[in-house]
């Protein structure tokens, strides 16, 4: 049995949950998605909670990989803020998808405690990036000296989250454009720059 299955498994999975919501998702639909037998999916996963969680987890952790796996080093501090700010947002299609997981994770960890731990170590990895993103911008002079990175990065974060939840429900006051520009502008603010360089 090799690991590509289980990604399958785990990415029919998302798609069920995105599609669906997770109360939604069964086995049978997930093997079905996936092309493979219950059985099969069963082999992988001893329990349908198992199953849910874990593809959770793959889908927020491919997308921090994919996110968030960059040298923070190999571009300007400024530059790759915009562009996490940028790709932190629920824009249409991937993006979207990934927040409608999100929020599921959310609603799942407010339920069980058990969930607890694993959405607070994908924030403290989301956390840690925009804080190491915002340190490096400090030491090579683009943000200024004395700058709280970790203030900064949780406030990054909580902007990210508040405005994109509104303009995922499409908040006719808040969309994904009105939520980059408020984030950018807050932001740049802190940090000493224009906004427009963080809109680039």
């Amino acid at each position: 049995m090799s690991s590509e299955t289980a990604d399958r498994i785990l990415e029919a999975a998302c798609e069920l949950i995105a599609e669906d919501g997770i109360d939604e998702v069964r086995i049978a639909r997930v093997a079905q998605r996936a092309g493979a037998s219950t059985s099969l999916v069963h082999h992988y996963f001893s329990t349908r909670e198992e199953l849910l969680e874990q593809a959770l987890v793959h889908s927020f952790e491919q997308a921090g990989d994919e996110r968030f796996g960059a040298e923070v080093g190999s571009g300007g501090a400024v530059e790759i803020l915009a562009a996490a700010i940028r790709d932190s947002l629920p824009y249409p299609g991937g993006q979207e998808r990934e927040w409608v997981l999100w929020v599921e994770l959310w609603l799942r960890a407010v339920r069980e405690p058990d969930l607890r731990p694993v959405a607070a170590r994908l924030y403290d990895r989301y956390r840690r990036w925009m804080a190491d993103v915002i340190f490096v911008g400090v030491e090579s002079g683009e943000f200024p000296a004395g700058t709280d990175v970790d203030r900064v990065a949780n406030l990054g974060v909580a902007l990210l989250d508040g405005t994109g939840i509104r303009a995922l429900l499409d908040d006719p006051g808040m969309d994904v454009e009105a939520a980059r520009a408020l984030v950018a502008g807050v932001l740049a603010g802190e940090l000493g720059i224009d906004p427009k360089r963080l809109l680039a």
